[in-house]
């Protein structure tokens, strides 16, 4: 699991970090300095017309994670109180010598004012 929190000049927050769950349970926490994460892609919503990240390389050298992820589909952008995309993304890659793949989940936030009318 990794949370990356975006400050305004949209470098990475310190209270960012990831947990590592191991096979018998354990879990472990890294700083936001013992993950890597580069944006591959964009995708840019033909409603709304904001660019959203829309593939990732995410690295955990320490545990010699690399994986690639992308959308399961790219269109998963939703607009209530506030714009966001949320959805499915799928993942390859290698933990260690072993090839890895998967499937998981993705919330981003703060690339788009909304166009929701406010309840309050």
């Amino acid at each position: 699991m990794y949370y990356r929190f975006r400050r305004t000049d949209n470098a990475v927050d310190r209270f960012s970090y990831a947990a590592v769950v191991q096979p018998d349970g354990r879990v472990y926490t890294l700083g936001f300095d013992q993950v890597e994460l580069d944006i591959l892609d964009t995708w840019t919503s033909p409603g709304s017309g904001v660019i959203y990240p829309s593939a990732w390389r995410l690295r955990l050298p320490e545990y010699k994670l690399d994986l690639r992820v992308r959308p399961a589909v790219a269109d998963q952008e939703l607009d209530l109180s506030f714009r966001y995309w949320e959805g499915a993304v799928e993942f390859e890659g290698s933990f260690g010598a072993s090839g890895v793949s998967g499937r998981g989940y993705v919330e981003l936030t703060g690339y788009g004012a909304s166009s929701a009318p406010r309840s309050w």
